[in-house]
């Protein structure tokens, strides 16, 4: 019953970047963005659905398998652009933001979507405490990279003085810097909390608060990379620079999301 309402959202979510799509050729169709917002809200509501259902029928979070991991990072990604749409209202957002949801999400449409035993040793209250707070924390980091892709395209259109039709349709670059710096502030002390409810659980569960497990040691790699992101940017780093280095944080996360938690190595494998 729960894979229905994720068919529905995805589906959803694919008429809304399309929707997005055609308002980033055609920026004097504004119906059509707010439609695209609506329908992902609609979506939301049914990945929503989809979620409780899934938790209800399984017994714990849906989170523990590759399905359901792309499909929380997905649902993340979403919850950050509608309340940074709401906010800003910048419609663009959604012509780069849909997409990428689209890209994550679709391979799962593929996957089995069977509900799979939880190990024994999983089977605990700070299981959704944890990955509720670390997959929020990537999901800022992801729309924080999305942001900063859109800055550098414009600040690239303004370095060659082409300003043509991306130029036009993208927002200002310190109004995009200032984004990429909300989702970064919105992340890293989520995805802090994913860490450090992550340590209490390894504790209850294995007797240790710190293990260097592969994924804890990326974990560890990529809330360094956001931190000094966060202090460089009290010391004035502002712009491409700072563009730059959302990129090469949101790599790592990527890596520690479908690598290292692929690799079948160490207690957080999928």
């Amino acid at each position: 019953m729960n894979l229905t309402f994720f068919y529905a959202a995805l589906a959803f979510y694919l008429f809304s970047a399309a929707g997005y799509l055609l308002f980033f050729a055609r920026p004097e169709k504004a119906k059509v963005a707010g439609l695209s917002l609506g329908l992902a809200g609609g979506g939301f509501i049914l990945q929503l659905v989809y979620f409780v259902l899934r938790w209800s029928e399984g017994g714990r979070i849906p989170v523990t398998n590759f399905f359901e991991a792309i499909n929380a990072l997905g649902f993340g990604i979403v919850i950050v652009f509608l309340v940074m749409e709401l906010k800003y209202k910048i419609p663009t957002l959604g012509s780069f933001m849909l997409p990428l949801v689209i890209v994550l999400m679709a391979p799962a449409a593929l996957m089995s979507g069977t509900i799979e035993e939880l190990k024994p040793i999983l089977k605990s209250g700070w299981l959704a405490i944890h990955t509720s707070f670390a997959v929020l924390g990537d999901a800022a980091f992801a729309f924080a990279c999305i942001v900063s892709i859109m800055y550098l395209l414009q600040e690239r259109q303004l370095k060659h003085k082409h300003l043509g039709a991306i130029f036009h349709r993208l927002p200002p670059l310190d109004i995009m810097d200032t984004i990429t710096y909300r989702a970064q502030t919105i992340g890293w002390p989520l995805f802090t909390l994913g860490m450090i409810t992550g340590s209490i659980w390894a504790n209850s569960a294995w007797g240790t608060y710190w293990s260097w497990d592969v994924k804890e040691t990326w974990s560890l790699i990529v809330w360094l990379i956001y931190l000094v992101q966060l202090h460089l940017r009290t010391l004035g780093w502002r712009g491409r620079k700072m563009a730059y280095l959302s990129l090469v944080g949101f790599v790592f996360v990527l890596i520690s999301f479908f690598i290292v938690s692929r690799a079948g190595v160490g207690k957080h494998s999928f």
